[in-house]
């Protein structure tokens, strides 16, 4: 409780940073600074550059004349790129608090929704001199969404809408529930399930004891039955049933382990410390340390089955980066010295120039002009930063900046270009923007000669076909060769017009600008006759900076079992690309595209397809990409054919999703029938939703704000540190508490079960086997410390070998430590124990056989203190059989463990405290020396040994079958090599050959450890149907069997229960 109400504080302590944030306000013609959870609708607010707007507010005016800015919306969508906002006109010219307060108007809007892209309402102007009121629509250009963040303006000024839970990134959030780990739901039915037992247990000693007490012989034990039925214990009222009832269920209560949940939550928390304190998981270069939010779900680290995460700051660095080109039917890479071949042959000067040139103008980058100092500086001295609306246009106007060619100034009317120290200046006449439809955009310029270019840029698809001219072949096969590097391809086409073409083109232009009705099929069909008969230049490519070592990670939790979906907010070609670059699309997998479904019944239609495509040819592996308007449908009417067709492939890539879309396909996964283990990782506001939905939430400590980091359940600095929290952490974690929790089942039943056996042997009366010292030493003293260490410090595997075989950690999934059997295995060889424990020692004692040497009888607390000592050392013993990892602290603790119990009990038995402290605690004197007495007997310490092998004996017999039947990770390690037929070792006797049948050999054997034996040579030639394997043994091996003169058909039987490999010279493969 006192860790649950810590961690609730610090939770506590976040939101109110976020609610206390200082806000400035219009009031009264002044700015009054407020908290932002007060900012109220109707409020106007002012804003300052880099600041996080605290509400959704419609856009009045701002610091640029023109009433509009820039604002990135990273944490809610995941786009890096500027959006432009504009203001009304009417309030754009209002960019002070006096002229603010003049303002009179009226905003009417709908109610609040999730979608990020769409706001609809009207603003009514109420201005002197006019009978009523002047009415503007509103729409979502208009709207600053709450968590953006203002860009390349000084100051905004905008009215409150939607404030605190109305807001659309609040809306597209949801509440945080209560997360459990598998392990921890499993615990608490197996608890379930032994309170039963306890009930069941309690219920027939109770039913026993009535039952011998009516038989005819109890009157006639002359021994007990007096005193007994002076003292009541034959009555037949209900009080005296539940009287024993009550005193049963007490004296059996021990078989519920109380002390689990307090030794667990200390493990817990100490492992939660541990990730924080691991180096791995520090970053150097934000000098960051790893976080955890949480301790519950330590050991869900090593649970997980899906993956879904982010892109933009997560994946990737939102870097882009310019590599290489292709200019005039020539490749070209850029070096240190500038644009250098990829070969002998070159393009012209003028060619190179009128390229680079269209780099630098066709964009609607903004430029910033840095002073540092603030003296006059030349225009070739400035320092420039590029803000643009999209990476790829910054990337390429920086890239033509080192190229000698530099965009000096941008505005909406003219661009300004300095090319070898002189300022040139182009007016821009039209800007065809960007979509999704077209993939491409355009821009129309006057050059300073008075000529009026056209130069458009776009996707290869798109483009070349727009081209009448040009090195469409050469080109068409760069862009290919760049697309299979991983590169990012945008091609670039120019158009010269005249005079009379452009005017008919702007007077169509402006027709369909000014429509009122299909305005964007209108504007559509003008940009597609305006972007016509081009003459293709070339192409661009560049690279979308991935976060370091994101390919590796991905490759390896792949190997690991996980199943990875990017679930990202930004446009479909670009996260298909990134999916490529990273690794997450493989290029043999067939892509299944669900995207632009106008209806339910064409999204229906597409799933159906796809589900009939993978009918056919199931041995392929595939890939899907689906946007978030398709998944709109999907989710309303077809989510359990989207599911299959999901879990089918291999990956999936969602696209141009909003948050609450991503909490929808995490919890469509979640509550599938096989009830997978799901993460979600983000770094982002706009990846709060999925990381709450998700059994696991993680958040990168990126460039998107803090939301992610604060929601989620554990929160790092770079993506590829999940490699050790998952396969490191998790797998120790996973371990260490699922062994706790069975080794707390175990030795409770091997503890408490005699007192069980102790009742049938006195006739169900409520005496105790064991002193009330020893049941309240047990779980705090004599057992209780060793398990918390271990729980702290196991460490089943190096951290280096789980790295490097990342297949390790599929042996813990689907809470395969916590299954049944292995539960009942635990308890079974608990209550074995208990039985050597107390029936070792009553065959020892016979019928009052004496064991000491003055031929003394031993009484009941010397036989309860021979059953205890034996429990305590044996479940001690059980647990270092157990611990892998040794090190001074674990072996302090064991010996502490052991050493201490005969310590304390030397001490409480051999001194007779009533007399020395005058405590009625110590009144009793029953266990006074009885300890020293009960080992004085070499039978004891000969029967000590013999019962500790029979208690083990069923232990070894199971480690031993484990051994032989699934290898450890020690054997695994010193395998041998399989030895090679002698018809192959010519064959295999060059090095890359070698390598290919390394390869082979570990296909084979991952295959063998982690998948099961085979037994014969049928069940054996089916593990080649493995993908690597077919591919690695049959298209790598086939030449060179055929150069040795050895037949295809008579390659080899695989017998892989002894892994060895063995020619046969029999046809097994056709």
């Amino acid at each position: 409780m006192i860790k649950q109400g810590y961690e609730d504080f610090l939770r506590h302590k976040t939101d109110k940073e976020v609610n206390n944030r200082p806000v400035t306000i219009v009031k009264n013609s002044e700015l009054v600074e407020v908290l932002s959870k007060d900012v109220k609708v109707g409020d106007i607010l002012r804003c300052r550059r880099d600041k996080e707007l605290p509400c959704d507010m419609v856009l009045l005016s701002s610091h640029n004349p023109e009433g509009d800015c820039y604002v990135t919306t990273a944490n809610l969508d995941g786009e890096t790129n500027l959006k432009i906002f504009r203001s009304l006109p009417e309030t754009a010219i209002l960019q002070d608090e006096e002229s603010l307060m003049d303002l009179h108007a009226v905003i009417k809007c709908q109610q609040p929704i999730t979608d990020l892209y769409k706001f609809v309402g009207v603003m009514e102007l109420h201005q002197p001199g006019q009978s009523g009121p002047v009415v503007r629509s509103l729409n979502a250009e208009n709207m600053l969404l709450r968590g953006s963040k203002v860009k390349n303006t000084l100051f905004v000024f905008g009215v409150a809408v939607y404030t605190g839970e109305q807001s659309k990134v609040a809306l597209n959030s949801k509440k945080k529930g209560q997360k459990f780990s598998c392990l921890e739901k499993s615990m608490n039915k197996y608890l379930i399930a032994m309170l039963i037992y306890l009930v069941i247990q309690t219920c027939l000693a109770t039913g026993l004891k009535y039952y011998f007490n009516n038989k005819d012989i109890t009157p006639k034990s002359w021994y007990f039955y007096p005193a007994a039925e002076d003292q009541g214990d034959y009555s037949d009222s209900v009080l005296k049933f539940f009287e024993d009832l009550l005193s049963f269920l007490v004296l059996f209560n021990y078989i519920i382990p109380i002390s689990l949940y307090v030794t667990l939550e200390m493990q817990k928390f100490s492992g939660s410390v541990w990730i924080g304190l691991d180096l791995d998981l520090y970053d150097e270069v934000t000098d960051q340390r790893a976080k955890a939010n949480t301790s519950d779900l330590n050991e869900e680290l090593g649970q997980v089955e899906y993956m879904f995460t982010d892109k933009t700051g997560t994946l990737t660095e939102n870097e882009m980066q310019f590599r290489q080109c292709s200019i005039g039917g020539v490749k070209y890479r850029e070096g240190d010295t500038g644009l250098l071949p990829c070969s002998d042959e070159e393009t012209s000067e003028i060619k190179l120039r009128e390229f680079i040139l269209s780099m630098a103008l066709c964009h609607t980058v903004h430029v910033n002009e840095d002073e540092v100092d603030g003296r006059a500086r030349s225009d070739s001295e400035l320092r420039r930063n590029y803000e643009a609306s999209s990476p790829d246009e910054k990337a390429l106007v920086e890239a033509a900046n080192r190229l000698s060619i530099i965009l000096a100034r941008g505005t909406p009317e003219y661009q300004e270009i300095l090319v070898d120290d002189k300022l040139v200046r182009y007016d821009v006449l039209n800007v065809l923007e960007f979509d999704p439809t077209r993939k491409c955009m355009s821009i129309i310029l006057r050059t300073p000669e008075g000529n009026i270019l056209l130069i458009c840029k776009g996707a290869e698809s798109t483009i070349i076909h727009k081209c009448t001219s040009g090195p469409k072949e050469e080109v068409l096969r760069h862009v290919t060769d760049f697309a299979v590097e991983g590169l990012r391809t945008l091609c670039f086409a120019t158009r010269t017009l005249t005079e009379e073409e452009y005017g008919e083109m702007n007077k169509k232009l402006h027709e369909a600008a000014t429509a009122l009705d299909d305005r964007e099929e209108k504007q559509t069909e003008v940009f597609n006759m305006i972007e016509n008969n081009l003459t293709l230049i070339g192409a661009t490519a560049v690279e979308d900076k991935l976060q370091d070592k994101v390919v590796e990670t991905l490759e390896k939790l792949r190997e690991a079992g996980i199943k990875i979906w990017v679930l990202t907010g930004d446009k479909q070609e670009t996260a298909v690309n990134i999916s490529h670059s990273c690794g997450h699309f493989k290029p043999t997998m067939r892509e299944l595209m669900v995207v632009k479904t106008t209806d339910q019944r064409s999204c229906g239609e597409r799933l159906a397809s796809h589900h009939e495509q993978m009918g056919l040819d199931p041995r392929s592996e595939y890939a899907l990409v689906i946007d978030g308007a398709s998944l709109h449908f999907a989710l309303e009417d077809h989510h359990e054919s989207l599911r299959n067709l999901c879990l089918k492939c291999v990956a999936v890539l969602c696209c141009r999703m909003s948050p609450l879309q991503k909490a929808l396909v995490v919890k469509l996964v979640k509550c599938s029938p096989e009830a997978p283990s799901t993460m979600a990782i983000g770094d982002g506001a706009n990846d709060v939703s999925m990381i709450q939905e998700a059994h696991l939430g993680l958040g990168i400590m990126g460039k998107e704000g803090r939301q992610a980091v604060r929601n989620s359940d554990y929160a790092f600095a770079r993506f590829s540190f999940l490699l050790k929290l998952l396969l490191v952490h998790g797998h120790w974690y996973y371990n260490r508490i699922a062994v706790t929790v069975q080794y707390f089942f175990y030795k409770n039943f091997a503890f408490i079960t005699a007192q069980f056996y102790y009742a049938c042997h006195s006739y169900f009366s409520h005496q105790t086997v064991y002193e009330s010292l020893y049941l309240t030493l047990f779980n705090i003293t004599c057992t209780g410390l060793p398990i918390l260490v271990y729980g702290i410090m196991e460490q089943n595997m190096k951290a280096k070998d789980l790295l490097a075989n990342p297949r390790y950690y599929r042996r813990l999934n689907r809470n395969s430590l916590m299954t049944l059997p292995q539960c009942a295995y635990w308890v079974a060889l608990g209550i074995w124990q208990s039985l050597v424990f107390f029936y070792g020692f009553r065959f020892l004692i016979g019928d009052d056989a004496s064991l000491k040497p003055n031929m003394e009888l031993s009484g009941l607390w010397t036989f309860g203190t021979w059953v205890y000592t034996m429990c305590v050392l044996i479940v001690n013993f059980k647990l270092c059989i157990e611990t892998s990892y040794w090190n001074w602290v674990a072996a302090v603790c064991m010996v502490v463990s052991i050493l201490g119990y005969p310590v304390l009990i030397s001490i409480y038995s051999g001194i007779l405290w009533a007399e020395k402290l005058q405590i009625s605690y110590f009144s009793s004197t029953t266990l006074y020396f009885v300890f020293f007495e009960s080992f004085m007997s070499w039978s004891f310490w000969f029967n000590f040994i013999l019962l500790t092998a029979i208690a083990f004996l069923p232990d070894y017999v199971y480690k031993v079958s484990m051994l032989y039947y699934q290898q450890s990770p020690k054997t695994l390690r010193q395998r041998t090599p399989l030895p090679l037929p002698k018809c192959l070792q010519s064959v295999l006797s060059h090095s890359p050959l070698r390598a290919r049948w390394d390869t082979a050999e570990q296909l084979l054997f991952d295959e063998q450890t982690f998948y099961g034996t085979y037994s014969d040579v049928d069940s054996c030639s089916s593990s080649l149907t493995h993908p690597g394997l077919s591919q690695i043994i049959f298209n790598g091996f086939q030449k060179q069997f055929q150069v040795h003169g050895i037949p295809y058909g008579e390659l080899v039987a695989w017998y892989c229960i002894t892994s060895t490999f063995q020619y046969c010279g029999e046809p097994i493969l056709q």
